[in-house]
C-alpha cells in the first residue's frame, strides 16, 4: 500500500548545516556457481550469497607529512599504493575519521576473503572521503582547480582499481554517493563524465552496456546492469538529487527537471524488467524516510518530537513511491547506505531498504559489511551474515559478527522477516536491545541510542513522513 505524504509537499525545508551534511553525509545461475554454494534458507530452495558494502570515504590525505603529500600530487594512481605502503601511519582510522590506507587494505583484504562465490558485488556508495578538495587546498596551498579536480578523479581511480583487485572477476554494481563529487555535495556533472570510464572499467567489468551506462550515468548517475548468469536487472539510482540538500535556499526545486527525468527513466525500466520477466535489484545511496540519527537529537527530555529531518524532499519522495507502487512485486531487492549504521526501512509493503553499514567509522560505528543469501527462485535475500572490525581491539581484524537468522526470528524472505520484526521490537526487550546493539555494528560506548530517543530510531523504520514519524515517537509507549 503506498502511504500518501502528510507533509506539505512544497513547504521550506531548512538547509541542512555542515554537521547535518555530514550525518546525512538469479534465475539460471550456472552450475559451477551452484556447486561451489548451496545452502537451504526456504524450504525445498537454495541460494548463493552476494557481498554488499558500502561508504568507504576513502581518505587519502590521512598522512599529511609534506613529503607523501607532494608525491601523491606528482604521481598517478597506479603509483600510490607504494605511496602508501611507505607511509609511517599504520594504525586503522579512529572512530570520528574517514578510512585510511591501513583501514581500507584490511577490508578489501576481508571482502576478497569472505566473497566466496558471490557471482557479483554490490556496493551502495560514497567511495570518497569528505571534502578532499578543501583539505588537499588546507595542506598544501594548492589552489587550481584542474589540480584540485584531477586529485579526486586519481583518488577514484585508485579506490576503484584496489576494489577491482579484491572482487576478482565477479562485477561491482554500484550507486553513487554524495562525497562522490568536486563539489562536497554531488555527483555534479563534470564529476560523473571525468570519472564514468573508471567506474565502468574497474567496477562494472562489462556487467552493463556501454553505450547505454555512459549516456544516463553521464547525464545524472544512474544506469542499468544485466549482469550474465542472473535472470536479474541491476537498477542504481541517483538518489542525492533528492536530497532538500541540493535545493535552492527559496525552497525551490533547482534540479526538479533533472529528477523528473530520472524518476521517468526509473518507470520505464521497472516496466522493461516486468516485460522480460527479469527480477529487479535496486541500488541507491540515501535512503527515504528520516535521517534517524540527528532527528533524534531534536526529541526532549520528555521523548517528545516537533520535527524531523528528512532524507528526501516529499514531492519526490512522493513520486518515488508511487512509481514503486505501480510495479507492485517487481523489486526483488533494494539496498541503500549513506547512514554507516545497521539498519532498515520499510517504504511500503513488500519493500524494504537493507541498509548497509559503512566501512568508514566516521559517524562513531565500527566498519562492518554484510554476505547475503540469495534464494535462487525468487532472487530475493533470506538471510546475511554481518562482518565488523572492533577498533577497540588491540589487533583490530574483521571478523563474523552475527547472523541475521540467530539473531532474530525468521519469517520467510528476508524482507517478511524485517516487516514482523518492526513490531516485534517494541514488545520485546530482548530484541530491542539487540537491534540497539548491533546499530553501530558493534561500537556501542559511542551509541547516543537512550530509552528517551529510541522511538525515533524504532519508528524511522516504517515512517516515511515526518509528521508520521513524529506522530508515532509523541504516541510511543
Amino acid at each position: 500500500m503506498l502511504h500518501l505524504p502528510k507533509d506539505r509537499p512544497g513547504e521550506l525545508l531548512e538547509l541542512l548545516s555542515r554537521r547535518r551534511f555530514l550525518e546525512l553525509a538469479g534465475v539460471g545461475l550456472t552450475g559451477f556457481l551452484w556447486g561451489c554454494s548451496n545452502r537451504t534458507n526456504i524450504e525445498g530452495s537454495t541460494s548463493f550469497p552476494v557481498l554488499a558494502f558500502s561508504d568507504l570515504h576513502f581518505n587519502p590525505l590521512y598522512d599529511t607529512s609534506p613529503e607523501l603529500l607532494a608525491r601523491l600530487v606528482a604521481s598517478n594512481a597506479g603509483e600510490w599504493k607504494s605511496i602508501f605502503e611507505g607511509s609511517k601511519i599504520t594504525a586503522l582510522s579512529a572512530p570520528g575519521a574517514d578510512t585510511n590506507y591501513p583501514l581500507f587494505k584490511l577490508a578489501l583484504e576481508s571482502i576478497k576473503k569472505n566473497r566466496g562465490t558471490s557471482p557479483l558485488i554490490l556496493y551502495t556508495g560514497d567511495l570518497l572521503g569528505h571534502d578532499i578538495s578543501y583539505y588537499l587546498n588546507l595542506y598544501t596551498g594548492i589552489t587550481d582547480p584542474a589540480t584540485l579536480q584531477g586529485f579526486s578523479d586519481k583518488t577514484l581511480s585508485f579506490v576503484t582499481q584496489e576494489i577491482r583487485a579484491a572482487a576478482g572477476e565477479a562485477p561491482v554494481l554500484f550507486a553513487v554517493g554524495n562525497c562522490d563529487s568536486y563539489t562536497g555535495y554531488g555527483p555534479d556533472s563534470a564529476f560523473l563524465a571525468n570519472n564514468a570510464q573508471a567506474y565502468s572499467l574497474n567496477l562494472l567489468k562489462g556487467a552493463a552496456d556501454e553505450q547505454n551506462f555512459l549516456a544516463s550515468f553521464q547525464t545524472g548517475g544512474y544506469y542499468t546492469a544485466e549482469p550474465a548468469g542472473l535472470n536479474v536487472m541491476v537498477i542504481a539510482l541517483n538518489t542525492i538529487a533528492f536530497s532538500p540538500s541540493v535545493q535552492n535556499k527559496d525552497g525551490s526545486e533547482n534540479n526538479a527537471d533533472a529528477v523528473d527525468a530520472q524518476l521517468a527513466w526509473f518507470d520505464t525500466q521497472l516496466a522493461a524488467a516486468e516485460t522480460t520477466g527479469k527480477e529487479v535489484w535496486l541500488l541507491m545511496h540515501a535512503p527515504p524516510g528520516a535521517d534517524e540519527c540527528t532527528t533524534a537529537k531534536d526529541v526532549n527530555p520528555q521523548g517528545h518530537l516537533a520535527s524531523s529531518t528528512m532524507m528526501w524532499e516529499p514531492n519526490y519522495q512522493a513520486k518515488f513511491l508511487e512509481t514503486v507502487g505501480k510495479h507492485e512485486g517487481a523489486i526483488a531487492l533494494t539496498f541503500a547506505g549513506h547512514t554507516h549504521m545497521d539498519e532498515y526501512r520499510i517504504m511500503s509493503a513488500g519493500n524494504v531498504v537493507e541498509i548497509i553499514p559503512g566501512v568508514s567509522p566516521c559517524f562513531g560505528n565500527d566498519p562492518a559489511y554484510r554476505v547475503f543469501d540469495i534464494e535462487e527462485g525468487t532472487l530475493a535475500p533470506t538471510d546475511y551474515r554481518a562482518f565488523h572490525c572492533d577498533l577497540a581491539n588491540t589487533a583490530p581484524a574483521f571478523d563474523s559478527y552475527y547472523q541475521y537468522s540467530k539473531a532474530y526470528p525468521v519469517n520467510g524472505t528476508l524482507g517478511q522477516s524485517l516487516e514482523a520484526l518492526q513490531p516485534q521490537l517494541a514488545s520485546s526487550a530482548a530484541l530491542q536491545k539487540r537491534y540497539r546493539g548491533y546499530y553501530y555494528s558493534g561500537n556501542n560506548a559511542a551509541s547516543p541510542i537512550t530509552d528517551v530517543n529510541w522511538p525515533v530510531y524504532w519508528a524511522g523504520i516504517d515512517e516515511m513522513w515526518a509528521q508520521d514519524l513524529a506522530n508515532a515517537v509523541n504516541s510511543y509507549s
